[in-house]
Order: C-alpha cells, then structure tokens, then sequence
C-alpha cells in the first residue's frame, strides 16, 4: 500500500473499494483499529497538536477525504483516483457489513442522529445489523462505561460522528475496549438522516461540499480558514530545502 506524507500527517493512496475492502477484513479479524478520513482542516489542525497528528499516523488507515489533500498528492505523484468520504464510506461499510453478519455500531451526533441514520441505512441495507447507536453528549467520566456497552453489543464496525479532534482523541482512547474497527466520520449522520441536504452530485464530483455547505451554513466560515491556511503551509513546504533536494534526487 503505497503511502505519503503531507504536513507531517500520513496518508494512504487507497480508493473507497480498497479501503472498504480493508476495513471489513480488519472487522471479520475482530481485531480493534482506527481509521481515519484525513482533510485539509485535519492536517491544519495537526501542525500545532503533536498529539492528534501521531493518532494520524499511527492509525491503521489513513483517508484522503477532501479534494485538498487530493490534489496535493496528485501534484507530489501518487496515483489516487478519489477521494474517500465519510458519508461514502460509511454507506459502502454498512453494504459490506450487511452482507457478511458484521454488526455496526453508531456513536455520536445531536438527540435521535445517531439512531435515524442507522434506521436509514437499516431500510436501505435490510441485512445490516445495528448493534447500538447513541448521541456524542457525553461528559468524558462515561467514556469507558460507554465503551464496556459498545464492546457488550458485539459491534464490529464502529462509526464515531463526534466531529474532529474529538472522535479521533476519544477512538485512540478507547477502541481497544470496544474491540472494533472505529471510523471517525464527522458529519456524515446528520446528511444519512437527511437532517442536513446532501450537496448534488456534480458539486460532490467537484469536491465543493464544503462551498455548498458554507453557503448553506454561513457560520462555519471561521472553519474555511483552515483551506487558505493548508495552502500556504504546502506552498512553504514545496520549498523546504529537504523537500526540493528529495524531489530532484527522484528525478
């Protein structure tokens, strides 16, 4: 599996059917790793947290997510054909775990989220077996009983939309208790219980969710700072006396 870095952060050059594919072994193994889907505000945010950027490379995957960390990989000469987003990639992951007996678990989201978007993939993927789903309003103390509830359950594959840093922080903590696949997925619940519209196809061709949701939602701007940000951290990057002298080297 080919993988490079970008800002100190790892990143896997897989597309959704392999990392699907991965990601269903990890859970029919009953083993316990963590994946994470890697985007621009994330590596942002690892450049001043030593902490949240070795969760990121030391976790079993790590997914290029948003069309920022795509392109920069595409231009250092790793052949990603896609991106692999949450709400993507947890679709996929409920068909693979339909079809196999793999239970799933839902953490995170507002009152009732978690629970509609497993009902929705539920009436999509009849076969899906919904081990729990419960919201991200938690003091930190219930974290382990939590845990010891999602490992009772018998989940395999478990989805945390708790939003970034916070699901990554709290899956490297605990996801050895639950002995599950954990994904972190941010948002994803609320667009699969269609408690937020998911953009149209084409914009989510053209990588511009984050655009549509902006406008949508015109808050979150303090949020889109981080996409500048990202890009004048890579330019900086680009010209790293180590980064020019490696790339002339591999010419």
């Amino acid at each position: 599996m080919t993988a490079l870095e970008i800002l100190g952060c790892r990143v896997d050059a897989i597309d959704a059917d392999e990392a699907t594919a991965r990601i269903v072994a990890f859970a029919q193994e009953g083993r316990a790793a963590q994946v994470v889907t890697l985007g621009t505000e994330m590596v942002v945010y690892a450049q001043r947290d030593t902490r949240f950027r070795a969760i990121v490379n030391a976790a079993a995957l790590s997914l290029c997510d948003t069309v920022g960390v795509l392109a920069v990989a595409r231009r250092r000469g790793v052949r990603l054909a896609e991106r692999v987003t949450g709400v993507e990639l947890v679709e996929r992951l409920c068909a693979g775990a339909a079809a196999r007996g793999l239970p799933v678990y839902f953490l995170g989201g507002a009152r009732d989220v978690a629970a509609a978007a497993a009902a929705s993939l539920q009436a999509k993927f009849p076969n899906l077996r919904v081990a729990g789903a419960r919201d991200g309003y938690f003091r930190d103390e219930a974290s382990p009983e939590i845990a010891a509830a999602i490992a009772h359950s018998g989940a395999r594959l478990l989805f945390a939309g708790m939003g970034f840093p916070r699901q990554e922080f709290w899956l490297a903590e605990h996801l050895a208790q639950t002995r599950c696949v954990g994904i972190g997925v941010g948002g994803s619940f609320d667009v699969i219980a269609e408690r937020i519209p998911r953009a149209p196809r084409l914009i989510c061709r053209l990588g511009l969710e984050w655009l549509y949701r902006l406008v949508r939602e015109p808050w979150r701007w303090r949020r889109q700072l981080a996409l500048p940000r990202f890009v004048w951290l890579v330019v900086l990057d680009e010209f790293r006396p180590g980064r020019r002298q490696k790339k002339a080297a591999a010419s």
